[in-house]
C-alpha cells in the first residue's frame, strides 16, 4: 500500500533523492518491492516491447557484484581513470536494496530505438516514484560501471543494451538537504507560433 502522501500531486512534488551511501535499513520488503516493480512496468511502451529489464541484486550477492565491478574496472581502467578499491566495494554494498535497470532495445521491431529508450527512462522514473510512494528514498546512479560492456553483459544485456542506472533504495540515515531546482521560466515556455 502507498504511504500517507496525500495526493498524486504531493507525491510528485515531494520526490527527492537520498545519497546511496546514506541509505540504510529498512528497505522494501518482498511485497513492497513487487509493487514498486509492477509500477515501473506501467509506462508508455509503443509496440509492447518491454525494452527494459530490472535485475535485483540481493544483499547476499553484493560481494559477487563487487567482484564483477573489480573485474570490469581492471579490464578498462585506462579509459576510466583511477578508482580506489574501497570505493568500488562501497558502491556495491550501499543501501539495503539494489536494482539494476537495463535498456535492452528490440532491433527487429519497427519501433524506433529512441522511443524504446524513452520508455526505459519512464520505467526508471516510475520505479523511483513508486519507491517514494512506499516511503523510501532512491538514488538513481550511473557511473563508469553503467557504461561497461562487461557489467552490462553480466546483467543480461544483449546487443546495444545499456545500463540505464543502478537504483539504491532504503531509508535515509541522515538529514536530507533540499537541492536547488531549476527556475520555472528557464525550463518552461509557451509557444508563440511561427
Amino acid at each position: 500500500m502507498f504511504n500517507d502522501l496525500a495526493t498524486p500531486a504531493s507525491l510528485l512534488a515531494t520526490r527527492r533523492s537520498g545519497k546511496a551511501r546514506d541509505l540504510a535499513a529498512p528497505g522494501p520488503d518482498a511485497a513492497q518491492l513487487d509493487r514498486i516493480l509492477a509500477a515501473a512496468t506501467r509506462v508508455p511502451d509503443h509496440g509492447k516491447l518491454a525494452p527494459w529489464r530490472f535485475v535485483i541484486v540481493p544483499l547476499e550477492k553484493r560481494a559477487d557484484f563487487a567482484a564483477l565491478l573489480h573485474d570490469a574496472y581492471a579490464a578498462q581502467k585506462d579509459s576510466v581513470g583511477r578508482i580506489e578499491r574501497e570505493a568500488i566495494d562501497q558502491f556495491a554494498h550501499q543501501a539495503p536494496c539494489l536494482i539494476v535497470a537495463v535498456s535492452n532495445p528490440a532491433h527487429a521491431s519497427h519501433i524506433p530505438i529512441w522511443e524504446q529508450e524513452l520508455s526505459v527512462g519512464a520505467a526508471c522514473q516510475n520505479l523511483v516514484l513508486a519507491a517514494h510512494a512506499e516511503g523510501f528514498l532512491v538514488n538513481w546512479l550511473s557511473t563508469w560501471a553503467a557504461f561497461s560492456s562487461i557489467v552490462c553483459a553480466a546483467f543480461g544485456g544483449g546487443r546495444d543494451a545499456r545500463i540505464a542506472g543502478f537504483f539504491f533504495i532504503g531509508t535515509s540515515a541522515k538529514e536530507l538537504e533540499e537541492r536547488p531546482r531549476p527556475d520555472r521560466d528557464a525550463v518552461i515556455a509557451i509557444w508563440q507560433g511561427r
